[in-house]
């Protein structure tokens, strides 16, 4: 893949944060995130992989160094907002993500959010469980879901936002091998750039073309 001349989907400059006195988690960290690429976030337990990905969709506030997307400086919470739609984070923990009576209505919860009437963002939403062979599931409460499938319905619901780049946050975390399987197929389907923090070395070299690591604060590209 070329990078001459690309121009990056997310660019961090100088980034650091600390959050305690006694402790740097994210000291001077620089990368940037191209069209198209998969890229692994690994590191230690509490070495500050979710940290950096909250703090790209503005969940975590800003404390020193510089945010990009697409060259275009993301500062206010106004830039976070679409920060949120161009850039999709699923969380670690599906049952933080899901929380509306059935699959379908998480789903559908994005679009409204993005001001579509509710018509269309049913449309869109099953549209996109049809997509991820979801549909049987759209009317069922997330609770009686299995992990696999809580999974895949947490993507679907950053995926029907059309984001153009998927932050995901261990995913993972606690699927079996038939449904890590079946994720794994989904995500390298996709068109969209990855940041993906993962233990899993198998699933990240399945899918991912280079790594960074987070190591006492500072990101390098890992071998």
């Amino acid at each position: 893949m070329t990078k001459i001349n690309a121009l990056p989907l997310i660019s961090v400059k100088h980034l650091s944060h600390r959050y305690n006195a006694a402790k740097v988690t994210l000291d001077d960290v620089s990368f940037s995130l191209y069209s198209g690429e998969k890229v692994a976030l690994v590191g230690d337990n509490g070495a500050g992989k979710s940290t950096l990905l909250q703090l790209l969709v503005g969940l975590l506030p800003l404390q020193s160094g510089e945010i990009f997307s697409l060259s275009q400086a993301i500062c206010k919470e106004r830039d976070f907002v679409k920060m949120r739609q161009f850039a999709g984070l699923v969380f670690q923990d599906p049952d933080d993500q899901l929380f509306c009576p059935s699959v379908l209505e998480d789903v559908m919860f994005g679009p409204l959010n993005q001001g579509l009437k509710v018509d269309l963002a049913e449309q869109k939403s099953l549209a996109m469980l049809e997509r991820l062979n979801l549909s049987h599931l759209s009317q069922r409460m997330a609770s009686d879901l299995s992990g696999g499938e809580k999974r895949l319905v947490t993507l679907a619901s950053v995926l029907v936002m059309e984001p153009k780049v998927l932050l995901l946050d261990e995913p993972t975390n606690a699927l079996d091998s038939k449904a890590k399987q079946k994720l794994l197929s989904v995500l390298q389907s996709l068109d969209q750039a990855m940041l993906i923090i993962s233990h899993d070395q198998a699933f990240v070299s399945s899918l991912t073309q280079r790594s960074l690591m987070l190591n006492k604060g500072k990101l390098i590209e890992a071998d």
